[in-house]
């Protein structure tokens, strides 16, 4: 367990610039940076979610994952009602920012997470159903990859994109 555990560091370097993303797509910080409040919750022609939605999915999935990655006695939340905002628009823009500081929060805490020699990545979870932080890491990564793309969409059907 020990070599595998001291040869996975560029596993370990390569999960955490891809969770940081920027590489082959915008950043979490560019798709929601200087977006109006007054088309945070509209939902363009052509687009299922309002930026608010896709925000608060990013959050409440990601924080999942991570609770169900560190929590042995986690819950799965109810999909997809539990997943996604009740409404398209954000009660008030303290909650756009509340979430969107959540986010980060909750993606720096996986960054540290899998920064830790301490975590073995390819155990797997003792409560889950063959997970292992690296799949965790990889989904988190992934599932956020996929719905930023979604965001800039969105703002560019809105015209807010730069």
């Amino acid at each position: 367990m020990a070599p595998r555990m001291e040869n996975d560091k560029p596993v370990r370097e390569h999960l955490l610039k891809l969770l940081e993303g920027g590489q082959a797509h915008a950043t979490f910080e560019d798709a929601v940076k200087g977006l109006p409040a007054a088309l945070r919750g509209k939902r363009p022609k052509g687009a299922e979610h309002s930026p608010w939605e896709i925000l608060e999915h990013m959050r409440i999935a990601q924080q999942d994952i991570l609770e169900f990655s560190t929590n042995p006695k986690y819950v799965a939340p109810r999909w997809p009602d539990d997943y996604w905002p009740e409404s398209p628009k954000p009660p008030n823009d303290k909650a756009w920012a509340k979430s969107v500081r959540a986010f980060n929060a909750d993606l720096e805490a996986m960054r540290k997470l899998v920064a830790a020699e301490s975590t073995d990545l390819y155990a797997p979870i003792p409560h889950g159903d063959g997970q292992t932080i690296l799949r965790e890491a990889l989904l988190v990564a992934d599932h956020n990859a996929y719905h930023l793309g979604e965001l800039v969409l969105v703002r560019r059907l809105l015209g807010a994109w730069k």
